[in-house]
């Protein structure tokens, strides 16, 4: 009588867990440690610590998807899973900064997120009440006006720089504008306010304008940077298939290079944008504060997001909970400005950028 051989079993073709599995159990990792945390923070009274969660839902998540491949799967798949989740623990660990951010931000901004805060000032307020309209519009101004400004001139200069640039001239820009990446803010505000003062012979100057022209100084160097190198990524099989046609140089940029870049210009122009949006030093020297509406760029004090939310936070009144809530409501707007930006070059980019067909 022959011996039993024992069965072959093939690791390649065991059983699979079905591709929603790693997902779904990520979700229940989460919302099983959000719980935790939930009824710990109502136990003990803290506050819920979403960041701790999600990280300690993701450890969970690790060992949970190493089991279970394990026994399903095989030794050899478990540990194709456990590596494939730790690179996605590394990614989440690098987001937590900004998940911890969106949610206190949303959790504490939502109290006063309503219409009086986006239809009114805080002209005569000094309790409850009142609101940003006056600071949205001067953020929208100020922004709008140094966006003027820096485009021309940054996209102007890449287009030297890409097209034209050769010698010592292009070095000494290349090197200057490098230079003014690393600017201090607060560097440009301080200029902005010295060189009015000079001009207009006013040691006490405050305008939305110049406030536009210390942020122009933040921003052009991001935009020379990021055109300058969505320029360079146009195939030069282009500009030269132009040439054979006999259309000149600067109707080849005009037509070819810039319609085809566009939509990392426009990507540029936003991240530009972001970066100047948030700025309080340069505009609290050059701009100043306010309560009441203003305007016109070129006078009087013009108050904006990021001067609202400090002053709000930085010198409460009487009622400190009122300035806080504020505070948090302004952060929360200029978070929703950044998003909307971000749409906007989205759909400016899909809009020009050029049509590939069959």
């Amino acid at each position: 009588m022959t011996a039993t051989q024992p069965a072959i079993v093939n690791t390649l073709t065991t059983g699979r867990l079905p591709k929603w599995a790693p997902w779904a159990l990520l979700a229940g990792s989460w919302v099983v440690m959000s719980a935790v945390f939930a009824l710990m923070s109502a136990g003990g009274g803290g506050d819920f610590n979403i960041a701790l969660a999600i990280f300690l839902g993701t450890v969970l998540f690790d060992v949970a998807i190493f089991v279970i491949a394990y026994l399903v799967e095989g030794a050899r798949q478990a540990k194709n899973r456990l590596v494939t989740s730790l690179v996605a623990t590394a990614f989440i660990i690098a987001l937590l900064p900004l998940i911890s951010l969106i949610f206190t931000v949303l959790s504490e901004g939502l109290h006063r997120f309503d219409l009086q805060f986006f239809t009114s000032s805080m002209r005569n307020v000094v309790g409850e009440g009142g609101g940003a309209l006056h600071a949205i519009t001067g953020t929208l101004l100020i922004t709008g006006m140094a966006t003027l400004i820096s485009v021309p001139v940054g996209l102007l200069t890449a287009i030297y720089l890409v097209e034209y640039g050769r010698g010592p001239l292009a070095r000494a820009i290349t090197f200057f504008v490098d230079v003014m990446t690393g600017i201090p803010s607060i560097v440009a505000g301080l200029f902005a306010f010295a060189f009015f003062a000079l001009v207009l012979q006013d040691p006490g100057i405050r305008f939305g304008f110049g406030g536009s022209v210390a942020l122009s100084l933040l921003m052009i160097p991001v935009v020379v940077r990021s055109s300058e190198e969505m320029l360079k990524i146009v195939p030069n099989e282009l500009r030269e298939a132009s040439y054979a046609l006999g259309v000149p140089k600067w109707l080849t940029i005009l037509k070819v290079v810039i319609p085809t870049s566009i939509a990392g210009i426009a990507t540029g122009v936003t991240l530009a944008i972001a970066r100047v949006i948030g700025e309080t030093a340069p505009l609290l020297i050059i701009s100043g504060f306010t309560a009441s509406m203003n305007y016109d760029l070129f006078s009087d004090r013009m108050m904006t997001i990021p001067v609202f939310v400090y002053t709000q936070y930085a010198n409460p009144g009487s009622d400190v909970q009122a300035y806080l809530d504020r505070a948090w409501a302004g952060a929360l707007t200029l978070i929703l400005i950044v998003m909307a930006l971000n749409l906007i070059a989205r759909l400016i980019a899909r809009i020009f950028s050029p049509k590939l067909g069959r």
